[in-house]
């Protein structure tokens, strides 16, 4: 069974409504097949992987952006569990540090990118810029912008610069050799309710929630109004974004598994091979070998 990717991608050429994405798609599938299915997948994975480190001509940039409680960390702990952690990065941005702010926006996730070969995985992304930041506008002023000192200056060109400068940067990423998948975990609010209520009932999952969720849940309307601006302006044919849907875990899974091992598909990449000279060598090194004492 394949994903149907279409059915989650939004295409550069369209404007979408995050409301006519559904949360709770399940595939047509059952749980048990969907984690055979999973399995199937990894091993893809694991194949294609194996190529794109040998060959070390590209590299692949996964960004991973959603609501609390959505499964981000679930998804890549199950996902990259059959990969070799030789070839994969994974980076969990938080609140920018004093250097960071003191940098443009896009420094500290320039800094973070994948080397030839290698799968580099970025739990939210630069992304946060125009999306808790365009909830939130005050945390803009922390950059120290000359032409946004207050507020009330962030107006409409401002965030169409900033898509304008994302698009960019990822234009640029991709003429040298990376390639790049958007994906947002779609979770329902009322899948959300139930797995804060579960964080708060479960005393060995305590830890992961904080007050801030409910106080970011308040916002939800605003935070989809900003994602949705997000995919409008900035999936492209060259950076995609993808709505995976999350109200089922073991789903969600499966549908960013299946998208990656197709991606790196095809990317029809190769193993190297050897130069002439050091192929006409093989055979007496095997002689030496095999005449070892």
């Amino acid at each position: 069974m394949k994903t149907n990717t279409d059915k989650y991608l939004v295409k550069s050429d369209k404007k979408v409504k995050i409301a006519d994405f559904d949360t709770d798609y399940n595939g047509h599938l059952d749980k048990e097949a969907g984690k055979e299915e999973l399995e199937r997948a990894k091993d893809e994975l694991a194949k294609y992987q194996e190529v794109l480190y040998a060959s070390n001509t590209r590299s692949l940039l996964i960004l991973f952006q959603a609501m609390d409680a959505a499964g981000k960390d679930g998804t890549i702990a199950h996902v990259m569990s059959g990969l070799n952690p030789q070839g994969c990065q994974v980076y969990s941005f938080k609140t920018p540090s004093i250097e960071e702010y003191d940098h443009d926006f896009l420094w500290r996730h320039y800094k973070a990118l994948p080397e030839k070969g290698r799968i580099g995985i970025h739990n939210r992304s630069h992304y946060e810029n125009v999306l808790v930041c365009k909830v939130h506008p005050e945390y803009i002023m922390s950059e120290n912008l000359p032409k946004y000192l207050s507020v009330d200056k962030l107006d409409k060109d401002f965030w169409k610069a900033r898509y304008e400068s994302i698009r960019n940067f990822e234009k640029h990423l991709t003429e040298n050799g990376v390639t790049i998948l958007k994906f947002f975990l779609n979770v329902s609010k009322d899948e959300q309710k139930k797995r804060f209520l579960d964080r708060i009932e479960d005393s060995t999952k305590n830890w992961k929630f904080s007050s801030s969720d409910i106080k970011e849940r308040a916002l939800w309307d605003k935070y989809m109004d900003a994602y949705q601006d997000v995919f409008n302006e900035t999936s492209t044919d060259y950076a995609p974004w993808y709505v995976i849907p999350a109200d089922k875990k073991w789903y969600t899974r499966l549908a960013v598994s299946q998208i990656i091992a197709e991606t790196l598909k095809g990317l029809k990449l190769e193993f190297p091979v050897l130069a002439e000279e050091e192929a006409d060598k093989l055979a007496e090194y095997k002689k030496q070998l095999l005449e070892e004492k």
